[in-house]
């Protein structure tokens, strides 16, 4: 009887938690279909009638094809170039023992207690007098801000990969490049798919970084949304249906990969 009980307290609390969570997104889509008056009128009720001049007129606002498109490839650019490196430079470290490989894996750690803020400006600046205020200077950057953290996981799942693959491998006639690709990295699917998330949600939330060094043509979706926040006034029935609109293509996205995610996630924790 008191498991039973016990059961339902559970039960109404997961309940309740997922109230809690989904509030937002109930609160961000009903008043995305508001007029402005409505909003500041009752931001909880429905809206008196349901349109989608929002979304067209957001849509249009953002030039979203525009910016979806500059979001995905420097997204998925600069999350391709981390994993690679990444894994690369933890192999490195993690096969190659000694005072130098330990220093150079303890100079990446030091790296991620850096903040951005105290090296932006001198960055920025550099990266200017190199002409490289663009994507492709963006992307450099993020793989240069990325690699600690990554470089850390890699290192530390290359643990569980026994050296004697390595060695069986030598004797068959590999290299270490032949080695680390087409024995090693299959390993490593579980911490790359973590690490790949990880920079993802990043990546793609990033508002300061770009607002540094991108163009309005080449701006990402965080920086468009900022055009219905002026200074003198603030378009939240159009904010609430660009960002109702932006969040599609990661749910799509998600509904595609999510076998993918879910398995490498949990072998990660496993391992």
């Amino acid at each position: 009887m008191e498991s039973k009980r016990n059961s339902y307290i559970i039960g109404a609390l997961g309940i309740l938690l997922g109230l809690i969570w989904l509030s937002p997104f109930y609160l961000m889509i009903v008043n995305a279909f508001k007029t402005k008056k409505e909003i500041f009128t009752d931001v909880l009720g429905t809206p008196e009638a349901w349109s989608f001049d929002n979304f067209v007129e957001a849509f249009i606002d953002l030039n979203f094809v525009n910016s979806l498109w500059n979001s995905v490839l420097i997204t998925g650019v600069s999350v391709i170039i981390i994993v690679l490196f990444s894994s690369m430079a933890g192999y490195a470290l993690s096969r190659n023992k000694s005072k130098v490989s330990g220093a150079i894996l303890l100079l990446f750690v030091s790296a991620m207690l850096i903040p951005f803020q105290s090296v932006m400006i001198p960055l920025v600046s550099i990266f200017g007098q190199a002409d490289m205020l663009n994507q492709a200077g963006l992307i450099f950057m993020y793989l240069g801000f990325g690699s600690s953290l990554s470089i850390f996981l890699y290192h530390g799942a290359m643990t569980g990969v026994p050296v004697s693959l390595d060695e069986a491998a030598l004797i068959d006639g590999a290299n270490k490049f032949q080695t680390f690709w087409h024995i090693v990295f299959p390993l490593l699917k579980p911490i790359s798919v973590t690490v790949a998330i990880l920079n993802i949600i990043w990546i793609w939330n990033d508002y300061l970084l770009p607002s540094l060094i991108l163009s309005e043509n080449s701006a990402t979706i965080p920086l468009k949304m900022f055009y219905f926040f002026g200074q003198y006034t603030k378009q939240w029935h159009l904010a609430l249906a660009g960002l109702t609109i932006a969040i599609i293509p990661v749910i799509i996205a998600y509904f595609f990969a999510q076998k993918q995610i879910i398995e490498g996630v949990s072998e990660g924790a496993v391992k």
